[in-house]
């Protein structure tokens, strides 16, 4: 179950908005074998997150009902639903090779260097009726991204598999993808007030405190943001390829067998599950 749960401001002490924290130890070596075999490795942990979401699904449901009288997460739902976070974030951000060590089957992982941070904070009942459609053009950004990255990840696994590790652009923008896609989590399950910001990096404030991490905060350099817009473009082009429909087929795109495939290819939504992970406190 997460720990520290309890009740703690939406903002800082400057009234600067909070947002869901990634901690990720810098870029360091890798064991080349685990990079080569790191999917087929992590093959029992997705099966996990997969259950782990269907339950999810189902505790959400109940955390939507709960908040719109109660105006906050129960303790006993909001545990859960970030225990389940932090333990898709470490799966995903394994998958996507920004740490070496594997994550424990497990929803306690001290030890582990993949962490979140979460604040049980109040929820505005207006947003919380309308989250599903208030999610949708981040979730949007958040599908392209991911489309995006899973393009290129074959590049980024052979880069890991010669040099031993990430370099540090390739590093930054995986991250700003993995935190995205952990913040938009949060927010989708209640988790949050604080709509999902943050792809192309944090901003530079010479007043914030210390650095905890090489993700918090996240400081992207020009090769990481530029590598983050190709992610974008590369998974807006992967859509709009998929939803591609061909007028040449012949007779049979006038009957039934065609219709059925146009409508096939606009209706794919592409990679929408979500792999996230969390800690809390």
């Amino acid at each position: 179950m997460a720990e520290g749960w309890e009740p703690r401001p939406s903002a800082d002490a400057e009234g600067v908005e909070w947002r869901p924290a990634l901690d990720v130890p810098p870029p360091g070596r890798q064991r080349r074998w685990t990079v080569l075999l790191r999917w087929l490795l992590l093959l029992p942990q997705f099966v996990v997150v997969a259950l782990l979401s269907i339950a999810a699904f189902f505790v959400t449901i109940a955390a939507w009902f709960s908040a719109l009288v109660l105006g906050r997460l129960p303790d006993p739902i909001a545990s859960f639903l970030g225990s389940v976070l932090a333990y898709q974030t470490r799966v995903s951000a394994s998958a996507a090779l920004l740490v070496d060590r594997y994550p424990p089957f497990s929803f306690e992982a001290p030890g582990h260097p993949v962490r979140i941070e979460l604040r049980a904070t109040s929820l505005n009942r207006l947003a919380v009726l309308f989250r599903l459609i208030l999610m949708i053009p981040a979730a949007i950004v958040s599908s392209l991204a991911q489309a995006g990255w899973f393009a290129v990840s074959w590049v980024f696994w052979l880069i890991g598999i010669v040099l031993g590790r990430l370099p540090e652009p390739v590093f930054e923008a995986t991250a700003a993808v993995v935190r995205y896609r952990m913040r938009l989590a949060a927010y989708a399950t209640m988790l949050t007030p604080v709509y999902p910001k943050g792809l192309l990096g944090d901003t530079l404030d010479p007043a914030a405190p210390r650095a905890y991490s090489a993700t918090r905060p996240l400081r992207l350099s020009t090769a990481a943001q530029v590598l983050v817009w190709l992610f974008l473009l590369l998974g807006l082009a992967g859509h709009l390829t998929s939803g591609t429909i061909d007028y040449e087929d012949g007779d049979d795109d006038r009957t039934g067998a065609g219709t059925v495939r146009r409508t096939a290819a606009a209706a794919d939504p592409g990679d929408g599950a979500y792999r996230f992970g969390r800690r809390a406190g």
